[in-house]
């Protein structure tokens, strides 16, 4: 039993020590396409180049499992929807695991609510931006977020729930910019 033990403790450790070298190679792999992300050089950061950028779709696929390559996902699907390609952002979005960071997952879920909009399923973006809303849950994400949705609904005709979203704004995200707005927009769609 002892022995047991022994070998599952070590082989934990073994396995930890090696999934931290295979995340430092990801982390170097996906550097020059990140450059290429931020020169908005969409194609390259998503397909890579003879420069060195090897793209996000390879490091999604070389070092699946990794941290760095549920990021590559969300890059992806910034990428895809930037380059047009709805379809493609919502798998990626929708493949990206959204648990942890307080300001990316829930900005990732409003970036897949807005590709449902602009897909034109508003009903299922509206929900993806309330949601992101409420993960967020500060002034940075969420007013915008509910103001968004608040939007889709008014051009759904659901005046109702723009309305809860918009009161929201103002009564919860008061400090938010978006909050000195609202009444134009309540009065609105009162």
């Amino acid at each position: 039993m002892l022995l047991a033990v022994i070998v599952v403790v070590a082989g934990i450790f073994i396995y930890r020590k090696y999934m931290a070298g295979v995340e430092q190679d990801a982390q170097n792999a996906i550097s020059k396409s990140q450059q290429a992300f931020s020169a908005e050089q969409y194609d390259v950061a998503l397909n890579g180049d003879s420069t060195g950028a090897i793209g996000f779709l390879k490091v999604i696929d070389q070092f699946g499992g990794t941290k760095t390559a549920n990021l590559a996902r969300l890059y992806a699907a910034i990428c895809y929807a930037n380059l047009g390609d709805t379809d493609k952002a919502i798998g990626m979005f929708e493949d990206f695991d959204d648990k942890g960071d307080q300001m990316i997952s829930p900005a990732a879920v409003a970036a897949l609510g807005n590709c449902y909009v602009q897909k034109g399923d508003k009903e299922k973006g509206a929900e993806m931006l309330v949601k992101a809303a409420r993960q967020a849950n500060n002034d940075a994400i969420s007013p915008l977020a509910l103001f968004q949705a608040g939007e889709v609904y008014e051009s759904l005709g659901k005046k109702d729930e723009a309305l809860k979203l918009y009161q929201e704004i103002k009564d919860k995200y008061f400090r938010s910019a978006l909050a000195n707005d609202m009444d134009k927009y309540i009065e609105r769609v009162k």
